[in-house]
């Protein structure tokens, strides 16, 4: 899928990304690459409201596993189990989401255990950035049942 693609899907899959002006910037084997402004996801201190960063976080890390299911001909439901986050420093601008793929073999690892048993579980990161620097760390737990 195109980067134009995948935006439309999630926005029409997940209607909070058009509302807080998610875009796609990047989509490929290493990640997907979310950007979006402050303005919509702005907290009392006019820095970037810590639920808009997880939520983004979660959605930058979701998106490529949504993608890399899709590319290996898996349809599954696909569902945050739980996270983890660190706020590193304030966010007072625009800013960019970007998903990190796990290592190959745990990919195919969570792949196989998907093909055989209809559910997996595999953990994704994600790092947002603002100005080039890293704010916000994040590592969620995926789970995986296949359709």
């Amino acid at each position: 899928m195109t980067p134009a693609e995948v935006q439309a899907f999630l926005h029409r899959q997940i209607p909070i990304s058009a509302a807080m002006g998610v875009r796609v910037r990047a989509s490929d084997a290493g990640g997907v690459t979310l950007v979006a402004p402050l303005a919509p996801n702005i907290n009392h201190r006019a820095t970037l409201f810590g639920g808009s960063a997880s939520a983004i976080a979660i959605l930058a890390a979701w998106a490529w596993l949504h993608l890399k299911l899709r590319a290996d001909g898996q349809a599954a439901r696909l569902v945050i189990q739980s996270n983890q986050i660190s706020y590193l420093s304030p966010i007072a601008g625009d800013f960019e989401a970007r998903s990190v793929a796990p290592p190959d073999p745990t990919v195919e690892k969570f792949l196989r255990t998907l093909r055989r048993y209809g559910r997996a579980r595999i953990v994704v990161g994600a790092t947002l950035t603002c100005g080039g620097r890293k704010a916000v760390a994040f590592s969620g737990d995926y789970v995986a049942l296949r359709c």
